[in-house]
């Protein structure tokens, strides 16, 4: 099998291509679905395509499961992402060996997260990269060049978070080019919007005096835009810049339609890659989609972009069948049927993804960037805002404070403010919080509201949407005893609880689908977007609680918040409440106010 570099060399000198970016779904049927989707988008014929890793190899199985079955069964050139910060290097020798076994040539080499607390900063034996350049270095001199490696590169400067006027490309420019010089092929670049910095990125590289970056194929990252509320999270997670026009042109739609904001996205996109290419004068002319496991915008890109047609796409003759991955891994490869499910099911998981309030069955149900557990800001600012809790009633402050505005994340957050719709319960928040209930999810419940409604509206126009009221929290072993006795005598709410040694309670059945938002549009079938079930409950749990434990690690070990978080992570429960009287806006808080 080809490298990428060796891929891009044998295509003529002036034809463009582009290559998706997948990553692992966070439960088994999302995976499974996945299977489908990458036989359909492998026909869109990539140059090739990337899997993500997750933070400290969390999602590493999945990640290689995916990666072989794009090589091996689809017959696609395959870049397996690591990063390497966090990382035992067990790990990383496991995956480098089982991504040689398998014929995968292709590594996109990534810090990940920052170190944490003071006692992770100094690298170890058994943890020895400290940056991305310390893991190119070693792939090299354990696999000479087998291995074609990828660094990333930030087109407007690298931000942590903690100080906006350090994200400068001359800051970083140092370190990309130590990455480079260490062995690396190609250079592919983190999401962006402002076109104007991307083109004057690339001719700063190509103009250093080094001549490093001359000829080394530079890739750029594009987001397609499925959502304005998701595109607004990734932007801020990302730290990318979005520029006048492109704001002004989504925000006529944003509170409208969702099609619309797909249509103006995929415009955008467009755009976007028309410039690049004319502008750099075919230098650059591979495009690098970040998916997001969402298959209708990129298609959409493909087909309009003028630019993307030259490439002459070939659609490839596929088997009507998939192997279950277990198979492709065990070298037992038997053609299994794909899933069966519902045209409207698989349209609303393209039509209105929304992170982890989705449908567990998605492809694209998980973490939106796909890198795994992370607290969302580097360490020194996470110390800064959360400072050193040792009583619970510390930590129901700090929730508090976020309720209220005055503290921008927690641990569990991934946006600096709180969604409008929470207004309307904000004091049943407050109160719960300041009894002990540490809430990580919440809704108001909404009785037909219309889709254009600019707060809780969504779908296409002349619409109306429904939610049932919801809330997630923390609570000690204690509390949810007594709540789940309460719990026992009510027949209008759903339930699921868990702690971190995988005690699980609930009142519903491992198949029960509890719908939580729907919404009716003409000329459509009723859309349920937001599904919550067993599998989904237990996948963010697990995620929840190890969130508690990457909040420990800033602390020494043996320091009061160090062990004050521990027993919190050994302890508690995370609890998931749904009341299904929608019509009564109030009866959840209710219940609640014990």
């Amino acid at each position: 099998m080809s490298t990428i570099v060796e891929k891009i060399q044998s295509l003529p000198p002036d034809l463009p291509f582009y290559s998706f970016e997948f990553f692992p779904p966070k439960t088994d049927s999302g995976v499974q679905n996945l299977t489908a989707r990458l036989k359909r988008m492998a026909e869109l014929n990539p140059l090739f395509v990337n899997v993500t890793w997750g933070a400290g190899g969390s999602t590493s199985s999945k990640s290689l499961d995916i990666a072989t079955l794009c090589h091996k069964q689809l017959g696609l050139t395959t870049c397996l992402h690591l990063t390497c910060t966090n990382m035992d290097k067990n790990i990383i020798d496991q995956a480098l060996a089982k991504a040689k076994q398998n014929g995968i040539r292709n590594l996109l080499a990534l810090r990940g997260d920052p170190p944490r607390g003071d006692e992770y900063q100094i690298p170890s034996e058994s943890q020895p990269f400290h940056y991305a350049v310390d893991l190119v270095k070693y792939i090299r001199q354990q696999y000479g060049d087998y291995f074609c490696i990828g660094v990333a590169a930030y087109p407007e400067g690298y931000a942590d978070g903690t100080n906006p006027e350090l994200q400068d490309i001359n800051i970083d420019l140092p370190y990309l080019i130590e990455k480079t010089a260490a062995g690396a092929d190609f250079i592919m670049t983190q999401l962006f919007f402002d076109t104007d910095s991307f083109i004057k990125f690339e001719k700063l590289l190509r103009q250093h005096e080094s001549g490093i970056f001359k000829t080394i194929p530079i890739i750029p990252g594009l987001l397609p835009i499925n959502t304005f509320q998701s595109f607004i999270r990734t932007a801020k997670l990302s730290h990318a810049h979005i520029p006048v026009d492109v704001m002004t042109k989504l925000e006529t739609v944003q509170s409208t339609d969702d099609e619309q904001v797909k249509q103006v996205g995929v415009q955008i996109l467009t755009d976007m890659i028309d410039r690049i290419y004319q502008e750099t004068s075919h230098r650059v002319r591979g495009f690098h989609f970040y998916t997001l496991n969402l298959e209708r915008a990129t298609a959409s890109i493909l087909e309009k972009s003028i630019i993307l047609k030259k490439s002459q796409i070939v659609r490839r003759a596929l088997p009507e069948t998939t192997p279950s991955i277990e198979a492709v891994l065990s070298g037992k490869v038997e053609d299994i049927k794909l899933n069966a499910k519902s045209e409207t099911a698989e349209a609303s998981w393209d039509d209105f993804p929304n992170g982890r309030w989705g449908d567990p069955r998605s492809p694209a149900y998980g973490e939106i960037d796909g890198y795994g557990i992370t607290l969302h800001v580097p360490p020194a600012k996470a110390l800064e805002l959360w400072g050193h809790p040792e009583k619970p009633e510390d930590i129901s402050k700090l929730f508090v404070d976020y309720i209220q505005g005055k503290l921008p994340v927690l641990p569990w957050s991934e946006q600096d403010d709180l969604n409008p719709e929470t207004r309307f319960i904000v004091d049943d928040l407050i109160r719960l919080n300041n009894d002990g209930f540490w809430t990580v999810a919440s809704q108001p419940a909404v009785n037909s509201v219309r889709s254009d409604d600019p707060i809780f509206g969504w779908g296409p126009r002349n619409g109306y949407v429904f939610q049932k009221s919801l809330v997630e929290f923390f609570i000690s072993t204690d509390k949810w005893l007594k709540l789940k006795q309460k719990l026992s005598n009510v027949d209008e709410i759903s339930y699921y609880a868990g702690n971190a040694k995988g005690d699980f309670f609930s009142n519903m059945t491992a198949s029960d689908m509890n719908a939580v938002t729907w919404g009716a549009f003409p000329n459509r079938e009723v859309v349920q977007p937001t599904i919550i079930e067993e599998q989904s409950f237990k996948a963010w749990s697990e995620e929840a609680f190890a969130i508690w434990q990457e909040w420990q690690q800033l602390y020494a070990k043996n320091s009061n918040t160090g062990q004050f978080l521990q027993k919190i992570h050994d302890s508690y429960f995370l609890v998931s409440l749904v009341h299904h009287d929608y019509v009564n806006t109030t009866a959840l808080w209710e219940f609640l106010h014990i």
